[in-house]
């Protein structure tokens, strides 16, 4: 898991540089992490499917009326989305197309029950959060895992679960089995996404190592899942932390070359607000409609991500422990 300006040229030109391996290789976006747009290219293995499971869906006015009056009137909200690579949200035919993935497909059927239009803009993933808090968006989505730092200042509505996994490159023998604990990545290092739960889960464990008296593990932070993968491929990370959804449709390219290792720890994902939003209950009963209806379901088995399906949307659960 993930957007213009001079920093968005930037990273374009650094994406077209590293074209001929992500054109081959793209490393999912960090759930509750990401980046921008060099994983467009690696996109370009992984087409969309055609089935289109949102265009059935109708407008339901008890929902509508959950809306604040001001955004019935205006009809549109503004989404910071990170887009990143599949299944949660990518670009499978270059970046002047739109974007593909589960987020897209389960925002913009939650804007249909809603009556409303999205006014989606690409954000890096780590801008997303700080940006609700000033307004700059309504809503945000990039695979946002529920955690109780975050919920000190955000808003959830969910739907999905999904979490944090591990991966490292075909044919590696550093780890052959799924990560229990982190211990046993004492003496390795592990490369993960700028300002994800990942990051924050590896900082906030760092001395587990120690105490067990083994080498510290090492943590390299990238703001683009390319380079990460670049570095996965090139030797210089032993393995990635990232998404479960991710990492297991990665692991299913041929051409990705890499290894899902399973679950590590499970989160639930939503939709990000500022803390206080009026638009979460409204945000919630739209999930739970296309839950009710059937279009939840059917936007899951498109992506491949039936197995992080909920039964319910909620507003601020506690973070899984």
């Amino acid at each position: 898991m993930k957007l213009p300006g001079t920093g968005t040229r930037l990273r374009t030109a650094a994406a077209l540089a590293l074209l001929p391996l992500l054109a081959l290789t793209a490393l999912t976006a960090c759930g509750s992490g990401g980046t921008d747009r060099t994983t467009e290219a690696g996109a370009q293995a992984s087409p969309a499917p055609t089935d289109d499971p949102v265009a059935a869906v109708r407008t339901v006015e008890s929902v509508v009326a959950l809306l604040p009056a001001g955004v019935r009137k205006t009809g549109t909200l503004r989404i910071g989305s990170s887009t990143g690579s599949p299944p949660g949200a990518y670009y499978p035919n270059g970046q002047d197309k739109p974007p593909a993935g589960q987020d897209i497909d389960i925002a913009d059927a939650v804007a249909k029950v809603l009556g409303i239009r999205l006014e989606r803009q690409d954000a890096s993933f780590e801008t997303i959060l700080p940006a609700l808090g000033s307004g700059k968006y309504d809503v945000g989505t990039g695979n946002f895992g529920v955690t109780a730092e975050r919920l000190k200042t955000v808003d959830f509505v969910t739907y999905i679960n999904d979490g944090q996994g591990f991966a490292v490159k075909k044919g590696s023998t550093v780890l052959k089995t799924r990560v229990g604990d982190l211990t046993e990545l004492c003496g390795l290092t592990i490369g993960t996404g700028a300002g994800t739960t990942f990051e924050a889960t590896l900082t906030a464990r760092k001395g587990v190592c120690a105490e067990a008296g083994k080498e510290p593990y090492d943590v390299k932070v990238y703001s683009e899942n390319g380079a990460t993968l670049t570095a996965l491929q090139q030797g210089r990370i032993d393995v990635v932390m990232s998404t479960i959804n991710g990492l297991r449709h990665q692991a299913a390219q041929p051409a990705a070359q890499t290894t899902f290792l399973g679950e590590y720890h499970r989160l639930d994902v939503g939709f990000a607000f500022k803390k206080g939003s009026p638009l979460t209950a409204a945000f919630q009963a739209a999930v739970n409609e296309l839950i009710k209806d059937g279009t939840y379901a059917r936007i899951l088995k498109k992506w491949g991500t039936t197995a992080s399906a909920i039964e319910a949307s909620r507003i601020n659960p506690p973070e899984h422990r």
